[in-house]
């Protein structure tokens, strides 16, 4: 069964506003650390517009590959770890988010999100 959690990462890789929307009830208590600040938002239209498509991942980045995605519980929370391989300013970098959530049944209602920024690949040689 695909948890909301691998739903959110796949809609967040296919840059799709409209799926994040509807995964993210309204009012949604979001919460995300990222390596230069603290963001929060009470609605979905908020964290998939304005934080996640606008600030995170905007017009500059090209989300490329979804690396991987791992779904697992801690105790009634659940957890979602995904990797992206993102193309920005010509060179390619992986990003890891790393999300606790709960959710009514279908929708996110709760979510805490840690992700590890850009981090370069190298050419391998």
């Amino acid at each position: 069964m695909v948890t909301a959690g691998e739903h959110f990462a796949r809609a967040l890789a296919a840059k799709d506003s409209a799926a994040l929307c509807a995964l993210l009830a309204d009012p949604i208590d979001f919460q995300a650390l990222t390596p230069g600040r603290h963001w929060q938002a009470t609605t979905g239209r908020q964290v998939a517009e304005e934080i996640i498509f606008e600030h995170w991942f905007g017009a500059g980045a090209h989300i490329l590959e979804l690396c991987s995605v791992t779904t697992g519980h801690v105790a009634d929370r659940e957890h979602v770890a995904y990797r992206l391989r993102v193309g920005r300013s010509g060179s390619d970098y992986l990003v890891e988010q790393q999300a606790y959530y709960s959710t009514d049944g279908a929708r996110i209602t709760w979510m805490r999100v840690l992700c590890s920024g850009y981090q370069a690949l190298r050419p391998s040689s």
